[in-house]
């Protein structure tokens, strides 16, 4: 990063500055074959501090200036939180989409050099050949007119080759790593020497160093944290001297002059005096797709909640939401509040009066003015006086004006920002516009820094990108966005990107996969307000790619539809939809262009990846940390190897499904470190199995390995085969074992290791396995595995963790939360068992499951309490005195008999049914508590071994009712 925006960007000094430079990003070589991925490119940097309230427009703008039609082109800005840990840097923002393709990277930044940003500063940084590639129509960097005589790839070609191997092949790592010493040197002396500028310098060629060295593969985990270390270290140091440098010399730039303040609009339009429609509309900057989710869900309840402690009524709330804007709509809401009178306690009567009686005192007085009433008003009862005090209800303006600004600031969202100069408002992206009407009335207040107007935006499509149109009433508003093809409704917005899709693809033979409904229809609604389809196109050859790339690559990357054929396989074009009305053929073009150039690094990826046996990319997991004290990914497969025949047999498996999932276990973590991973993270597993089989791999290994991964949300596959199903239970209890014991489980809301996607994944797959174990047994196993020591502590917490997890999975499938409960009490420990066992108490004969708890209740109820340590419980037979007990003890050996291990509630059940008889007739007329001590014994013997005949299968206390 050039001092010119990260030193700049810090202190009070105002800076505005623009520059191109060249930026070299060595991971990013391609050998030039790659359409617009470069190792070297030229980028325009544009700073401006502090951020100016019409950043976005000046940057569209400025596409107008350079000659880009932004009417007919697609141009979003699509969410980008940036970071550089490195740097202690970070900011939030957009990548700029212009057709499907980035060309501009545009971040406030929130923290340079681990310093807080104050003022905030905007960078712009336009990529230049990508641009240039838009203007000519042209779709290789190489194909660039660099000028009237040779183009980009003339001039570039041989260079950009040549460094892409140097950087991935050729150059040297003990070179480059003295180069990095040396630089990191000379900056700490620059900063002893109170050189900030110097020490930046020799900053960024050490950065530069370690980069050379991460892409040819050098740099392991222990030395990345200490170079990342001495890097963070160089940046805030000289952060913190440039600061103190600048102060020192007084400012030379000056200081920021106060932004003036604006007036809140005057009220405009009379208050309604009948229930009228009321809009209330929040405009923002373009917002992460979940964040408007979030935040519309927050408004709904605040405003229903707010109306509801007005006493305002109304005809119900709804909330429209997309990138730019939240619309609130409360319809017919009463003019105002109800007046009320209400009977208030004033002070006592002994001081409410002066001796004579009658003369109210000062307190009186005091009383009465507070509460507008005359003291002649005032009523004596009991020890106090009282008045009746009648409120004027507040019109419903003046209620909403009071508690929208409360409302907006109390939005929350995972990660906020902030853009104004002399303010710490935040909010997720910044807050623009404010509108508020009821009925004509406009409502006057001010949210976050923002005063409320009369006007909206429109669509940024139109060529005039401050493009404002008067809000006259709620009516108005919604007829305004309806004529330029604003969608404000989500799911109406939803239903209709999902039907043009579908027939999008069905005008090319094929139909988008109901899979796409999940995650990415939600997001692409959450990412335009007036959704345009486009159908595109890309070659065939890239069939040949496996299609779960061509498919991450599509919805990952560019949030594109897929197409498929009836028989599920890809056909070659894809579906995405521009945000409004565009030159359709541009857009569909440069689309097709991006894709090309995603699907030419997939293969990049893919045919390097090919190169190597799958068991050759495990050597490199050492260099991906797991955990610090339990080590890195290497080591962890080791442990899942050396796990995985215990962890099989006490599933109940054989040895040659030991023999099948120790092969996968070996490399079930080996494509993490292949290159296609590593770009699409999600694909692990996927292309493990899929090398394994293009290396000829027994197809059981290769699943087993796939299987290992699932499942990776909710929702998704689990393991089918026992391979598979031993891999990744090993797997997870290795994980949840080893976490627990060095950092205990999730606190709260915070999971920073998805514990409990993990605990949740393992339940599953046993339970969906039906293989009988026990979670102890197997958690136990686990621990004897790991590089450090597991407490009996820490296992009663995994085992109870694990537990949880598994009342949660039965809850989330519709089963009552007692009957659960009561399945667990006494099974939590065998998943499968206990699934089936809470299918079969849900299912149970609800007149049989009282008739067993009427059995089982009055002798559970007349041992509870009555029995010390050490009471003998042995029933003996000859000291039975009448029929009903022999008869009880008859039944009760009956049901002992049917009432087995890992026997069915359904047994049990009616098991203890058969006993009704017996029992009744035993507690109707014999006496338990008898005078005699062997008669008493003998008989509380026999009723705490009905008791316990639920023993192992259900708490039946746990049910409504108890025993």
């Amino acid at each position: 990063m050039n001092p010119s925006t990260f030193l700049r960007a810090l202190g009070p000094e105002p800076w505005k500055a623009c520059y191109p430079e060249p930026s070299v990003r060595p991971d990013d070589s391609r050998y030039g074959t790659n359409p617009n991925r470069v190792q070297k490119h030229t980028q325009f940097q544009v700073i401006l501090k502090p951020a100016p309230s019409d950043a976005q427009e000046m940057y569209l703008g400025s596409l107008e200036a350079l000659g880009i039609d932004t009417a007919a082109h697609d141009v979003r800005f699509v969410e980008d939180n940036w970071e550089s840990p490195v740097l202690g840097a970070w900011g939030l923002g957009w990548e700029v989409w212009m057709d499907g393709m980035e060309v501009t990277q545009f971040t406030y930044f929130q923290q340079c050099g681990s310093l807080k940003v104050s003022p905030v500063a905007v960078e712009i940084t336009y990529g230049l050949e990508r641009i240039l590639m838009a203007l000519q129509g042209v779709d290789h960097f190489k194909d660039i007119a660099y000028n009237d005589a040779m183009t980009y790839g003339e001039m570039r070609m041989q260079e950009e080759y040549e460094m892409s191997v140097f950087n991935l092949d050729a150059a040297s790592v003990e070179t480059h790593r003295r180069r990095f010493e040396l630089a990191d040197a000379e900056a700490t002396r620059m900063l002893d020497a109170r050189l900030p500028l110097p020490a930046f310098d020799n900053l960024l060629k050490a950065s530069h160093a370690f980069n050379v060295l991460d892409a040819r593969g050098a740099v392991g985990v222990t030395e990345r944290q200490k170079l990342f270390a001495s890097m963070r270290r160089l940046a805030r140091e000289t952060a913190q001297l440039w600061v103190a440098r600048r102060e020192e010399l007084g400012y030379p730039l000056g200081l920021p002059e106060a932004t003036p303040g604006t007036s809140s609009i005057e009220t405009t339009g009379a208050a309604p005096t009948m229930a009228a429609d009321c809009l209330i509309e929040l405009g923002t900057e373009e917002l992460p797709p979940q964040d408007v989710a979030s935040a519309a869900r927050q408004l709904f309840d605040a405003v229903d909640a707010a109306l509801a402690a007005a006493g305002l009524t109304h005809e119900g709330v709804c909330v429209g939401s997309t990138p730019r804007r939240f619309a609130i709509d409360i319809k017919a809401l009463s003019p105002g509040q109800p007046d009320v009178e209400e009977r208030v306690r004033g002070p006592p009567l002994s001081r409410a009066f002066e001796d004579d009686g009658v003369t109210p005192s000062k307190a009186a007085m005091g009383f009465c003015k507070k509460n507008g009433v005359d003291a002649s008003a005032l009523e004596r009862d009991g020890d106090y006086v009282w008045a009746v005090v009648k409120k004027e209800g507040r019109s419903a303006s003046a209620v909403l004006e009071d508690v929208l600004p409360k409302i907006i600031a109390g939005i929350t969202f995972p990660r906020t920002m902030r853009w104004a100069a002399n303010s710490e408002a935040a909010f997720s992206r910044p807050l623009r516009w404010l509108v508020g009407a009821h009925g004509d009335r406009h409502l006057a207040f001010e949210a976050l820094g923002v005063h409320s107007g009369t006007t909206t935006r429109l669509l940024r499509t139109r060529g005039d990108v401050t493009d404002v149109h008067t809000v006259a009433n709620a009516a108005a508003y919604h007829a305004l966005l309806e004529k330029e093809g604003i969608v404000v409704n989500f799911e109406d917005r939803m239903s209709r990107i999902w039907s043009d899709a579908r027939a999008a693809a069905k005008s090319v033979g094929g139909d988008v996969p109901e899979s796409s409904r999940e995650g990415l229809l939600e997001e692409v609604a959450n990412l335009v307000e007036a959704p345009t389809v486009i159908t595109g196109d890309f070659d065939e050859a890239f069939l040949s790619l496996p299609k779960e790339v061509l498919v991450m690559v599509m919805r990952k990357h560019q949030r594109y539809f897929p197409v498929e054929n009836a028989d599920g396989s890809l056909k070659p074009h894809f579906v995405t939809f521009a945000n409004g009305p565009c030159d359709e053929g541009v857009v569909k073009h440069g689309n097709e262009s991006v894709l090309r150039a995603r699907y030419e690094d997939a293969k990049f990826f893919y045919e390097s990846d090919l190169k190597k046996k799958l068991a050759d990319f495990k050597p490199e997991l050492s260099g991906i940390t797991f955990q610090q004290e339990l080590g890195n990914m290497l080591e962890k497969t080791r442990r899942v190897e050396g796990l995985v025949s215990d962890v099989a047999a006490a599933l109940g498996y054989d040895s040659a499904v030991v023999a099948t999932a120790t092969h996968a276990a070996g490399l079930a973590r080996a494509d993490l470190a292949s290159s296609m991973v590593m770009e699409l993270t999600a694909l692990a597993g996927t292309m493990g199995r899929h090398y394994a089989r293009e290396e000829g791999l027994p197809a059981d290994v290769s699943e087993a390995i796939f299987e290992a991964c699932l499942p990776r949300s909710a929702g998704d596959l689990l393991p089918k085969t026992p391979a598979g199903i031993t891999v990744a239970v090993t797997d997870r209890l290795d994980t949840l074992v080893g976490l627990f014991a060095v950092v205990g489980g999730p606190k709260a809301s915070a999971d920073p290791f998805g514990l409990r996607r993990a605990a949740y994944g393992l339940v599953q797959t046993l339970v969906a396995s039906g293989a009988t174990c026990d979670v102890r047994s197997l958690v136990e196993i686990a621990a004897t595995k790991q590089p450090v020591p597991v407490s009996n502590e820490r296992v009663d917490e995994c085992v109870t963790f694990i537990t949880r997890r598994l009342e949660q999975l039965f809850i989330d499938a519709g089963n009552d939360v007692e009957r659960v409960r009561a399945v667990l009490k006494e099974r939590g420990n065998n998943p499968a068992l206990a699934s089936a066992s809470v299918a079969q108490l849900v299912s149970a004969d609800e007149k049989s499951l009282e008739t067993c708890m009427r059995v089982l209740s009055r002798p559970t109820r007349l041992v509870r309490g009555k029995m010390e340590d050490g009471t003998d419980l042995t029933i003996n037979e000859a000291s039975f005195e009448c029929d009903e007990e022999r008869a009880l003890h008859a039944a009760y050996v009956a049901a002992r008999a049917k009432i087995t291990e890992g026997c069915s509630v359904t047994d049990l059940i009616a098991a203890v049914c058969e006993m009704d008889d017996a029992s009744t007739a035993f507690f109707d007329k014999v006496f338990v508590m008898a005078e005699d001590p062997e008669l008493k014994r003998n008989r509380v013997a026999m009723c705490a071994a009905v008791a316990r005949l639920p023993a192992g299968v259900l708490d039946f206390g746990e049910l409504p009712g108890g025993l």
